[in-house]
């Protein structure tokens, strides 16, 4: 799809298409009414104006709809429209080894105990040892910061997401 079609979109449909951008309905419905966009900068704008007035909710709604990073498992279930583009975003893990993927899922149980969400990481291009390191690091975070850099994150793979939507291959 183009920007020009997703101007044109009934206004559900729409919403539906971003969601599967960022996972939080909110977000995605503010950006339907946001339309119509003149470009896919301005699309990307105003993504990231949406954001700078997203509240805690609905961070946590976004980063709940994406798969654990390196979970197989999880990887295979469908997430609210996320589920064409997460396997796709992972595939650094897909050659690690069992021992690696065993760490890596323990380590997101304890990233999630301590800040109570997901692991949430920019994964397209990244193998599964540099997933593990950065949630090794980034477990020294105290929670509001550890949220930023997940919000930061989030933000990233939303503007990857959206170029992907556009037909933009990113």
């Amino acid at each position: 799809m183009n920007i020009h079609e997703l101007n044109a979109l009934p206004l559900d449909e729409a919403s539906e298409a971003l969601l599967g951008c960022c996972g939080t309905p909110w977000w995605a419905q503010q950006m339907a009414h946001a339309r119509p966009f003149a470009s896919a900068a301005e699309l990307h704008d105003t993504a990231d104006a949406v954001f700078e007035v997203m509240d805690d909710g609905h961070w946590l709604q976004a980063f709940a709809a994406h798969p654990r990073l390196g979970d197989l498992e999880s990887l295979r279930m469908k997430f609210v429209g996320n589920d064409r583009w997460s396997a796709r975003e992972q595939a650094g893990i897909t050659d690690a080894d069992e021992d690696l993927l065993r760490n890596l899922a323990e380590a997101n149980v304890r990233y999630e105990q301590r800040f109570g969400h997901i692991f949430i990481l920019c994964a397209t291009g990244v193998t599964a040892g540099d997933m593990l390191a950065a949630l090794t690091r980034r477990m020294r975070n105290d929670p509001q910061r550890e949220a930023q850099v997940a919000g930061a994150e989030q933000r990233k793979i939303t503007h990857l997401r959206l170029d992907k939507l556009l037909g933009v291959d990113a």
